[in-house]
């Protein structure tokens, strides 16, 4: 009913009046639900009596996903950025429709998921060897002045700030009262960092050990005012700028997360189809987990498939808090 493109490729629809058989967020006018019966995929509709819907295309849906499946292979194996124009001849698309459907199964671009790919491995390489270089190369930088370039957009740290435990980064701090609990607000310059339930100052030594920590003077009031209001009221809330990173993985589940409306929830499985990797339940509840920017990146809102809560780093008391708020915002909203 809500034409959901997360079912697309998950369950097809098949109408008994019309005999055609559509994927889940097909733009045709709804049939009564009494005429529609579900299949698993459009051989079992065809096989049943059913055609395929020439308006959706439902029959198109896992092409699209082997084509993304195989060009993340393709990318992950190449030395160098693959090209779009020879990556979409390699899947058999026109490269401007791969490059979309790309970008809607994992939130980010072919060239945008090799960046994310290069950078893990750089970030990788660094934690393993002392010399900096080495590691550019290995990662499969062309070299030091492009890897710089990159650094400064995604690793939000000089590489030897990252080997090294944020050496030569200030972050600064502080501990709030929120109606939730003590809440850890730490910042670097770019934006939120780390934003945690029952954490302190040793948080912050145990990820970034050899960053400088500087405690709160002031200036981070516009920040935590911004934070407090995403709890309080969070239909409200100011869009606020946030410094993290992980691996492209991660990066596209923490996006999807951030496009669940506010008030509704979605569930592991849910976030792992938007992903394009519907098998990677329990890897989208670890990239949850990981998650180092609570409320703001709102994996509170991921549930399980029965509806119940599941996980939380800051417990379940919060997380059903944070819904329950949500909700009761929004259905205020809908009363007026």
């Amino acid at each position: 009913m809500r034409r959901d493109r997360r079912w697309d490729g998950r369950v097809i629809g098949a109408v008994k009046t019309t005999g055609i058989y559509c994927k889940p967020s097909c733009p045709a006018k709804r049939p009564k639900r009494d005429n529609v019966e579900f299949f698993a995929t459009g051989e079992e509709a065809r096989a049943a009596g059913y055609r395929s819907c020439m308006r959706c295309k439902p029959d198109e849906v896992g092409r699209d996903r082997e084509a993304v499946a195989k060009a993340v292979k393709l990318i992950e194996a190449a030395e160098d950025a693959p090209n779009l124009a020879e990556l979409a001849t390699e899947v058999s698309y026109a490269p401007h429709h791969f490059q979309r459907i790309f970008k809607r199964d994992l939130g980010v671009s072919p060239a945008g998921y090799w960046r994310g790919l290069r950078a893990k491995r750089a970030a990788d390489a660094l934690g393993e060897t002392e010399q900096v270089t080495e590691a550019i190369y290995e990662a499969g930088y062309s070299g030091p002045s492009r890897f710089y370039a990159d650094a400064k957009e995604r690793l939000g740290m000089t590489p030897c700030a990252w080997r090294d435990g944020g050496r030569g980064e200030t972050i600064r701090w502080t501990v709030v009262d929120s109606i939730l609990g003590p809440l850890l607000v730490a910042t670097t310059s770019k934006g939120i960092c780390r934003l945690t339930f029952d954490e302190g100052e040793e948080a912050l030594v145990r990820h970034f050990p050899n960053a400088t920590l500087v405690p709160d003077d002031g200036s981070m009031a516009n920040l935590i005012s911004g934070v407090i209001a995403a709890i309080d009221h969070p239909q409200d809330a100011p869009e606020l700028p946030i410094d993290v990173r992980g691996t492209a993985f991660q990066e596209a589940v923490w996006s999807e997360l951030r496009k669940i409306p506010l008030g509704e929830t979605r569930s592991y499985a849910d976030i792992a189809a938007a992903v394009g990797q519907p098998n990677a339940v329990r890897a989208v509840g670890t990239a949850n987990g990981s998650n180092p920017v609570a409320v703001l990146v709102p994996c509170h809102r991921v549930i399980r498939s029965d509806g119940s809560l599941g996980g939380y780093a800051g417990g379940l008391d919060r997380k059903r808090k944070l819904l329950d708020a949500e909700k009761e915002t929004t259905q205020g909203a809908l009363d007026l």
